[in-house]
């Protein structure tokens, strides 16, 4: 067993925060990753940081883009806490030697960005995630933080009380890839995970293969509520054969969406006549899936980007990888040619409920990044405010748990004597299918008799629980292959659970999400090595995401609303009167309890009172 102060599990950007701020605090701290920290997904933001830098901006005025952008379902403290901290980290990152453009003057460049009423995207190029995750592991390198890369965190050592207020998280389990070894690590303080998000429960998609959402499904079923998880942004530029993102920069920097018929639709066709293409995401996914779908779409599947008028020097100075995605990955140069783009899943606004200190209902658990759900995104979260929330809230979590008073947090996590139940899709037959969707023994465990259990004691017995679920999947002879699920899970996702949402198709996702949780019963691992063993990890990767795939489609079966990034055929209105509160998720031993909590509309700066979201 390894034992340390703090334990951050995931290596990206909000994980490294975290650990460098927990061993500022004074805390022996160690990331347990399954990716080598410069391989994170982070690594592929390319947009920038949003923060308040120049003379004619504030922090109130990125706090009001957030919360419009928003659609009024983000918490006002956690985004004035947002708002008012991104400058600071921002210089910070700059003072550690991250490479920002610079402007003639000196200054770190910034850009406009969707939804933003002032340029306040502060860039590198457009590889700001990969100069930024590279600047913290220079820190971390630096500061002496163990690292365990290839060490897949497969579950958590959390207390069994009836409660989950009443729980501690006392480490987590892992797999090393390279042995085969599965471990135990003790956290004295806390474990703060930051896994990033599950965006391969869809099949066309910017996450990378990596991000199945294993922090949010293991504290999910640890008892922790997830929040909004309906919420899903579709990202209006992919490249159309791979999903590879195409930044939100190249209409920062003026780039143009056009049709099959030449029209610059988003002002033409009257979606944004004020921002047109710098409209938030929502907006401009829709417009560009509602042309193709009235047959205005080229090759009746995406629009074109085009930038060659900005010219080659510009182009090359802010934007140079995208000449070469485009050209790799679509054959296209987009100094000569416009890029075909078409919305792909992008980013998960829910997560795990946290406070503004990344705290969560359990004892010594905390979360950050995208993972998490401090509430800063509430339906739909703006270009350029995921790298911040990095930054500021694995910061906050990292001093929290390294033991640094911070201050009490504005919106408290857990309120379970305080919430209104809701009803899980009684009209959906869901048939009966054991609701953990385990092939082997539940997280639970007991006690030798006689013995009181303290934390070693929990981490031990995770341990075990832990490895004969690993004996029972190697030495299963014959079964299902995790891929036929996860295949058949992408496709529903993807067909029903996208852009555009009905309620027979959202029920029809349900069904088979709930079928598939029952194969999985039956799921075995081809590859009986116990080293280098991705087909066990990617099977255990495969479990994650059938959970959250359930969790974000009850969501949007719950809401019967348009908001945000949330579209319902149905419901083609935003709901003040009745939904202005956030979705809420309990695992309940793996059936479903759906709950609501009101949004927290007043800040300390003002109350934001919800009107009509137009660009």
């Amino acid at each position: 067993m390894y034992e340390y102060d703090v334990i951050v599990v995931g290596g990206g950007g909000a994980g490294l925060r975290a650990a460098i701020a927990a061993q500022e605090a004074g805390a022996d701290v160690a990331i347990v990753t399954k990716l080598h920290p410069v391989r994170s997904h982070t690594g592929a933001a390319e947009g920038g940081i949003n923060a308040a830098l120049r003379d004619g901006d504030s922090w109130e005025d990125h706090a009001y883009d957030t919360m419009k952008g928003s659609d009024y379902l983000g918490d006002a403290p956690a985004i004035e806490t947002l708002c008012q901290d991104s400058p600071e980290e921002t210089v910070q990152l700059e003072h550690w030697g991250m490479a920002f453009s610079r402007d003639d003057d000196g200054r770190m460049s910034q850009r406009p960005f969707g939804g933003l009423s002032f340029p306040r995207t502060t860039y590198a190029g457009a590889e700001t995630g990969h100069q930024l995750l590279h600047t913290l592991y220079e820190q971390l390198v630096k500061r002496g933080v163990e690292v365990y890369d290839e060490w897949h965190v497969t579950r958590l050592a959390v207390t069994d009380e009836e409660r989950p207020e009443d729980r501690t998280c006392h480490g987590v389990v892992a797999y090393d890839v390279k042995t085969g070894e599965i471990a135990g690590f003790k956290a004295n303080d806390g474990v703060i995970l930051a896994t990033g998000g599950p965006g391969q429960v869809y099949d066309h998609t910017t996450n990378a293969v990596a991000c199945t959402g294993d922090g949010t499904a293991m504290a999910y079923r640890a008892g922790v509520p997830l929040e909004d998880m309906e919420f899903i942004q579709f990202h209006p530029t992919t490249l159309p054969s791979t999903g590879v993102l195409i930044t939100e920069g190249v209409r920062g920097e003026g780039g143009i969406l056009y049709n099959a018929e030449g029209e610059r639709f988003m002002f033409e066709r009257g979606y944004a006549n004020n921002a047109g293409e710098l409209a938030s995401r929502d907006v401009v996914s829709r417009a560009e899936l509602t042309e193709v779908n009235e047959g205005r779409g080229i090759e009746d599947e995406y629009v074109h980007l085009d930038m060659r008028h900005l010219g080659e020097e510009r182009i090359i100075d802010r934007l140079e990888n995208i000449v070469h995605l485009a050209e790799d990955f679509e054959g296209v140069d987009p100094l000569e040619e416009p890029m075909p783009v078409k919305p792909g899943q992008h980013y998960a606004m829910g997560g795990i409920e946290t406070d503004e200190n990344g705290e969560t209902c359990i004892e010594g658990l905390y979360a950050a990044g995208e993972c998490a759900c401090a509430s800063v995104h509430g339906a739909n979260r703006l270009g350029g405010n995921a790298l911040p929330e990095l930054t500021v809230f694995g910061k906050r979590a990292g001093h929290h748990a390294g033991g640094k008073e911070i201050g009490e947090a504005k919106i408290e996590t857990g309120k379970r004597g305080e919430y209104e139940p809701g009803d899980i899709a009684a009209s959906v037959e869901l048939g009966e299918v054991d609701a953990s969707g385990e092939p082997v023994a539940s997280d639970g465990g007991t006690e030798p008799e006689g013995s009181e259990p303290g934390g070693t004691d929990i981490v031990e017995r995770a341990v075990a629980n832990e490895r004969e679920r690993v004996e029972t999947l190697l030495e299963r002879d014959d079964g299902v292959h995790h891929a036929e699920i996860r295949a058949e899970l992408q496709e529903s996702m993807t067909q029903y659970v996208n852009v555009f949402r009905e309620e027979e198709g959202l029920e029809q996702a349900l069904r088979g999400i709930r079928r598939a949780r029952g194969r999985y019963q039956d799921v075995a691992v081809a590859d009986p090595s116990r080293t280098f063993n991705t087909d066990l990890l990617q099977t255990i990767e495969t479990r994650n995401l059938l959970d959250l795939a359930e969790a974000i489609t009850i969501g949007a079966l719950a809401r019967e609303e348009f908001r945000g990034a949330h579209w319902r055929k149905e419901h083609q209105t935003r709901k003040d009167d009745e939904w202005l509160k956030h979705t809420m998720l309990s695992w309940n031993d793996g059936d479903p309890e759906l709950w609501f909590r009101p949004v927290v509309l007043e800040g300390e700066a003002k109350t934001y009172e919800p009107k009509t979201r137009s660009y």
